[in-house]
């Protein structure tokens, strides 16, 4: 008989063996520390922050494009490749997944500009090959990158329209020295310029783990206009503010760093028209505003301090970013203020900023309430201002 291709004997004197276990690792964990990550600092070195010996001249008016008008409504093109996208809150932010914004055509960045019209500030983790080549590309597509006058820039050469963000183990501690309204801003603190920044990108190149504090918050300038009521409203829409930078410069040069253009003070609407949705939102800058046009002093002071209370307080048109290494996020500082927030020592927070320069800003009488218009889209109705209404918390 031929051998058979399956072997029909079986021996029953092996030997048999019992099943091993292995101890569980344990779980580490102490409340309020977090463990410290420097494997990236020779990587960043060329992006340590720097303040080189430069002076140019004053900003005059350059051409701008607005792209978000060329972006699709559906943002069909941006999304094509997407994994998933979610809103964070209903009013702002929104965090994208599957995209790569080193690789993006003309049409997706189109989309890309009008979702960020649109929601304020999108998301974007993981972007490795988003370098500072890639972020400085796609923010030169939107518009003239801004040159800051006072602020770091990277060690390497010719990067001196990037803003380094900088925070390691030997910086002080900043709390002491700003009040929190304060520190909600407007990038690059330069609404002060002609033509201030629209478009933004930060990437995070090293930063506290997750738990270690470094988060950012945003709020945004649409819903903060559609907090008030229709007489403050209307009061606002006809006044302007001064934006002023010799605050910015003096702290500069008290630190010995050279200012590298003369600071200005420029009026803006307090209230502007967004060349892409049409919406209204406040265009105020905690901190860099000194006054409101033509009106009593006493009047513009409380009127300042209301408007940064509600951009500091409203939990309900902010949003906050926990961030994790080579993510980006992109904003509209047209729209938009945010905040840094303190905390994480003794871990090193290190990123990269591009922004461009915007459109002078205007205001238009027939602009919209972002509120007001995607409450009608959803079939709700208004949002009843009358605060002496008889009402219970709800928590």
């Amino acid at each position: 008989m031929s051998p058979a291709l399956i072997d029909t004997h079986y021996r029953n004197d092996l030997p048999t063996y019992r099943k091993l276990s292995y101890p569980k690792k344990r779980v580490e964990y102490e409340p309020g520390r977090t463990a410290i990550d420097s494997s990236d600092r020779d990587r960043n070195e060329d992006f340590l922050p720097s303040f080189p010996n430069l002076h140019w001249g004053p900003l005059g008016e350059v051409p701008y494009h607005e792209k978000g008008v060329q972006g699709d409504p559906d943002f069909h093109h941006l999304l094509a490749g997407a994994t998933g996208v979610f809103d964070c809150t209903p009013k702002i932010g929104t965090e994208v997944h599957g995209v790569n914004l080193a690789k993006l055509t003309d049409a997706q960045k189109n989309d890309l500009a009008r979702l960020i019209s649109v929601r304020g500030v999108v998301f974007f983790r993981n972007q490795k090959q988003f370098d500072i080549e890639s972020q400085r590309e796609l923010g030169a597509y939107y518009g003239k990158l801004h040159k800051h006058a006072t602020t770091a820039v990277p060690r390497r050469a010719g990067l001196e329209d990037v803003h380094v963000v900088y925070t390691d183990e030997a910086s002080q501690d900043q709390r002491a020295v700003f009040s929190p309204t304060f520190l909600w801003h407007s990038d690059v603190w330069v609404t002060y310029e002609l033509q201030p920044p629209s478009y933004t990108s930060l990437k995070l190149l090293t930063g506290p783990p997750r738990g270690g504090g470094g988060d950012t918050l945003w709020a945004s300038q649409y819903g903060a206009y559609d907090l008030l009521s229709a007489p403050m409203q209307n009061y606002l829409e006809g006044l302007d503010a001064l934006h002023s930078a010799h605050m910015q410069a003096a702290g500069s040069e008290a630190l010995g760093r050279r200012v590298r253009r003369d600071p200005v003070v420029t009026k803006h609407p307090l209230v502007r028209t967004h060349p892409v949705t049409g919406w209204k939102s406040l265009f105020f800058n905690p901190g860099f505003v000194i006054g409101i046009v033509g009106i009593p002093k006493a009047e513009s002071d409380a009127i300042i301090r209301y408007l940064k209370e509600i951009i500091a307080t409203t939990q309900e048109i902010q949003v906050r970013y926990q961030w994790q290494k080579d993510d980006v996020a992109f904003w509209d500082n047209r729209i938009c203020n945010h905040s840094a927030s303190y905390g994480f020592a003794p871990h090193r927070r290190h990123a990269v900023r591009v922004a461009c320069h915007g459109e002078r800003p205007t205001y238009s009488s027939s602009g919209r309430s972002q509120e007001e218009e995607l409450r009608a889209r959803d079939g709700l109705p208004l949002v009843d201002k009358n605060g002496v209404r008889q009402s219970n918390y709800n928590d």
